[in-house]
């Protein structure tokens, strides 16, 4: 998800890592609290002073996220939930799991983690607060505590909207799960609920951008957007793990595909097979035996006044092991491949006989396909 984040260090065993888009937050929560917050909470202070104030604060606040973020992993971890790490990152901080959580009971336990470490730490810097501000003269040390104490107690209520994939999302989840059995329907029910949370925020946006208020409007729909993405990203996740748990490339793949000699010339294959068959990969067979495969790509690199007087067999793609499969391999090992690699169209070879062929496309309509049965089953 975070190809470009920065390792920073390790804690407990979980990598902490920075996007770069942190930089730009980090900069814009700064600039805030050093010219608007903390020169209206403590007036005549230098710009120096609020510039540090605000250095603090930002640091505090993020390490809250942090911190809320450790307390999900934690928690997830005892229940033998893998994670790879936790990314801060332009709208605060993700803890990226490698698994799924076994249940609904862990699902919610693992949820409230993260809200329940930030109304403690809500609670611990408000008394800070209180304490600094009766032993200390000056207000810069409280200033700093409140705003974290409140700050906190923001992320803590922010989070909580019943809004996946947002914990309030994942409690959703949860109860949904606990209660049909059936997690592919709750997940689908919780990210609708973030989809109407995301075109709230997009359309406050758009009100407060009209109203004059650009830089809250903007960033309203920024969060909409991120929302938005991720909340059908999350359902397409379950969706996939769902779909495909347990199935092999044999139980998904095109079976007795269509084939082409290497006599055919390009013309034929082009008319007779590709347009007919409205295919754009076609493996190559001589003889009953496997030699390789054509795709569009070759033909694309072959002026069309030639395709009459060439043949298949001239230009086609030898066997590459890159591209063939066994049948028995699991969809989530091709997916997973298919990330890795890029290549989008495999032959599937048993003991070097063609079993099928299996495309991106092919697991894309198939997903499209479980996805509508699934509602129908839902209905």
């Amino acid at each position: 998800m975070f190809t470009s984040a920065i390792r920073l260090f390790n804690v407990g065993g979980f990598e902490i890592k920075l996007d770069p888009s942190w930089f730009l937050i980090a900069g814009l929560i700064t600039w805030s609290l050093a010219t608007q917050y903390f020169p209206v909470t403590i007036p005549d202070l230098s710009d120096t002073t609020y510039l540090a104030l605000a250095v603090v604060a930002m640091l505090g606040f993020f390490t809250s996220l942090l911190l809320h973020e450790l307390a999900h992993s934690v928690v997830a971890r005892s229940y033998g939930v893998k994670i790879k790490g936790i990314t801060l990152f332009l709208f605060g901080g993700v803890a990226e799991l490698e698994s799924e959580v076994p249940s609904a009971k862990v699902e919610f336990r693992v949820a409230v983690a993260g809200p329940a470490m930030s109304i403690v730490l809500g609670a611990v810097f408000w008394i800070l607060s209180g304490v600094s501000q009766a032993v200390m003269s000056s207000p810069a040390l409280p200033s700093v505590l409140a705003y974290l104490a409140t700050v906190n107690i923001v992320i803590a209520v922010f989070n909580m909207l019943p809004a996946f994939p947002m914990d309030g999302g994942r409690v959703l989840r949860a109860y949904l799960w606990a209660r049909r059995g059936d997690l592919l329907s709750a997940t689908r029910t919780a990210a609708t609920s973030g989809k109407i949370l995301a075109y709230g925020l997009i359309a406050l946006g758009t009100y407060t951008v009209l109203l004059g208020a650009a830089p809250s409007g903007v960033w309203y729909i920024l969060i909409g957007l991120f929302v938005l993405s991720a909340a059908r990203s999350a359902f397409e996740s379950q969706l996939m793990q769902s779909s495909f748990a347990g199935k092999t490339v044999s139980t998904v793949m095109i079976k007795d595909p269509v084939v082409v000699s290497p006599d055919l010339t390009l013309a034929e294959l082009v008319n007779q097979v590709m347009l007919k068959h409205r295919v754009s990969f076609v493996p190559v067979v001589a003889d009953g035996v496997l030699i390789g495969q054509i795709d569009k790509d070759v033909l694309s690199a072959i002026d069309r006044d030639h395709w009459t007087n060439t043949r298949v067999g001239d230009v086609f793609a030898g066997l590459d092991v890159a591209v063939t499969i066994p049948p028995e391999m699991p969809i989530q090992a091709l997916l997973e491949l298919i990330a890795k690699t890029g290549t989008r169209k495999f032959l599937v070879v048993d003991d070097h006989m063609l079993m099928g062929v299996i495309t991106l496309a092919n697991l894309i309509g198939y997903l499209h396909t479980a996805d509508d049965i699934n509602r129908r089953k839902s209905w």
